[in-house]
């Protein structure tokens, strides 16, 4: 019984002195304000990447407004180049060029054509159809460029932010041509 009384007196006597307190409050406060700093680090990179990946989007949603003749497979594969090249970050992404025409008639966008690169496929009609929500309102047989790009992002530290995909959503009016064509590369002849 006596050993009890002497621990409950030490501890008495522990908690009400202050000498050794600033050592103690440093060894909890340290991890949390380590912590809290690398997570605002994470989060302003996390917004600097979107702000990143939505410029170029911008970009090249502008640069293909602005084509006049037909483009192709090479336009679409140094879009994905440039996207890649320019929001670097180390993770996979996609992108989709499409061009879509509004129909008054059927109420209703339809794809004039739609080609993608990653994992991403093209759209197609009914993926468009219910989109009058998502774009802006325009004549009839009007033209609209679309560009969607996706690139995985994860955060330099593990603080709580999950890995995610940046998506981008972007549209345009072609420019210079009533719309923007496709023309399909013609496949080599051997012997040529």
């Amino acid at each position: 019984m006596d050993r009890l009384a002497y621990i409950r007196a030490r501890l008495s006597g522990f908690s009400r002195r202050e000498d050794g307190s600033i050592a103690i409050e440093a060894v909890i406060i340290l991890p949390l304000l380590f912590w809290a700093f690398l997570s605002m680090f994470s989060i302003f990179d996390a917004f600097r990447q979107y702000s990143v990946n939505q410029k170029v989007a911008y970009t090249i949603g502008d640069l293909m407004s602005r084509q006049t003749d037909p483009i192709d497979i090479k336009f679409l594969e140094g879009a994905q180049d440039m996207f890649d090249y320019m929001t670097y970050t180390g993770g996979a992404s996609s992108l989709r060029l499409s061009v879509l025409a509004w129909n008054e008639a059927d109420n209703v966008f339809t794809t004039d054509w739609s080609k993608a690169q990653g994992t991403k496929g093209p759209l197609t009609d009914a993926d468009v159809a219910g989109w009058a929500d998502r774009l802006p309102v325009m004549p009839d047989n009007e033209r609209i460029v679309v560009v969607e790009t996706w690139k995985d992002y994860t955060a330099p530290f593990a603080t709580g932010l999950e890995k995610k995909t940046i998506e981008n959503f972007i549209f345009t009016r072609p420019r210079y041509a009533p719309q923007v064509l496709w023309e399909d590369t013609p496949e080599p002849t051997s012997g040529v």
